[in-house]
């Protein structure tokens, strides 16, 4: 019995140890925290970085705890802050924090309550901002230097570009327009051509992109400064008063069966019935003629090409030019392989070869793809026939000198 008493004493002992250990605990820990127990507000969900110029914006959905009176945002390791406060009930949390240098950032971000009871923080790394060191790395969107621009019979202008390189939002494009009044225009990135519906003939056009550096940017950035777009050159039709037969050069077909030269250039509109034509003697292609434009031009850029009503419409010809014909005519027959090579070592330049795929009738415009050189002179060697006939026939030739 003595040994029962003496076990139920000191397990009694024990308990009350145990109690006293568990209160002086719990006084340790609220001396701690003041009296106080931890608590923890909502925390922040998924951040949405918006990057911007020497700015930045942070969005994230609002937690479900009602007691949120603000959010803390700490950067610059921690030496900066941002708050937000938060008045009512909202969807989602949006803030920009602004005066920023261009730099990438680590920011951490708590809710709190209003008596001070702050979440677990959450934190976002990498999140860049950008400035004047992005900005001076931008160029203009490019232009098609192949093919830079058509100019439209209506007075329209349409401009080519290259696709963008990088996050185009617009280029703005600055033009007068044919009343003589400032235009403006917006190419977008999705767009490599532009119509612009009435243009000034020789009035200067500049281009500006803009572009954002990520998905989902706050800020637009512009090119410093706009670039000119290549020059528009108006079309003024050659004096065809001044044009004359006289340049025949050696191995030249000549005008047969009653016709003559000159109705290349007599002003005639549409396919022309035989006499009111030009008709070459039988003579193997490729074969040649030579006329005399009576002045030079320095730059000419287009012709157009009438056939006959019926038959022997060229198909096939090319268009050469000179400024003085003085020594310039081949030793070799224009059948000849090597006619080309000594044309241009006699310091003639090919022009165009234009090439036809229809019935050769009706009037066609063809640009030239050489220039600008000075021609007088034009030489006219037809490669092919819409019936293979060695005879050609020809309605009106047009020229037109880019100025």
């Amino acid at each position: 019995m003595k040994s029962i008493i003496h076990v139920l004493s000191g397990l009694a002992g024990l308990i009350l140890l145990a109690g006293c250990a568990k209160n002086n605990l719990q006084t340790d820990f609220k001396k701690y925290l003041g009296d106080h127990e931890l608590v923890y507000t909502g925390a922040v969900g998924k951040v949405i970085v918006q990057p911007g110029n020497l700015e930045i914006g942070l969005k994230w959905k609002s937690s479900t705890d009602p007691s949120i009176t603000r959010y803390i945002i700490y950067y610059n390791n921690k030496s900066d802050s941002a708050i937000v406060d938060v008045s009512a009930p909202t969807d989602s949390i949006r803030t920009v924090i602004k005066g920023l240098s261009e730099y990438t950032y680590s920011f951490t971000i708590y809710s709190a309550d209003a008596k001070g009871n702050r979440s677990v923080p959450v934190e976002v790394n990498n999140a860049k901002v950008y400035g004047p060191v992005y900005a001076s790395t931008l160029l203009n969107r490019g232009y098609d230097a192949v093919n830079p621009y058509q100019l439209h019979d209506d007075g329209s202008l349409t401009l080519n570009f290259i696709a963008p390189d990088t996050i185009n939002i617009k280029t703005v494009i600055n033009y007068t327009n044919a009343a003589g009044a400032a235009a403006q225009a917006e190419l977008l990135p999705g767009d490599n051509a532009i119509t612009l519906p009435s243009y000034q003939l020789a009035s200067p056009i500049t281009y500006r992109s803009s572009y954002i550096p990520e998905r989902g940017a706050i800020d637009i950035f512009s090119v410093a400064a706009a670039d000119n777009f290549p020059r528009i050159y108006s079309y003024v039709q050659c004096d065809k008063s001044l044009f004359k037969d006289d340049a025949k050069l050696p191995n030249d077909v000549y005008a047969d069966y009653g016709t003559s030269l000159s109705k290349l250039w007599d002003g005639s509109s549409g396919p022309q019935a035989y006499p009111n034509i030009f008709h070459t003697n039988d003579m193997q292609l490729p074969h040649t003629f030579t006329f005399d434009m009576g002045k030079i031009y320095d730059n000419l850029g287009r012709v157009e090409e009438t056939g006959r009503d019926s038959e022997h419409n060229p198909m096939d010809f090319e268009v050469w030019g000179i400024a003085d014909i003085s020594n310039a005519a081949p030793v070799l027959k224009s059948t000849d392989p090597g006619w080309g090579a000594e044309m241009q070592a006699k310091g003639w330049t090919l022009l165009k070869e234009c090439i036809r795929n229809d019935d050769g009738k009706q009037a066609v415009k063809f640009d030239m793809t050489s220039g600008p050189v000075n021609v007088r002179y034009i030489r006219i060697r037809v490669i092919k026939t819409i019936d293979n006939s060695n005879l050609s026939n020809w309605s009106e030739l047009t020229f037109w000198n880019k100025q």
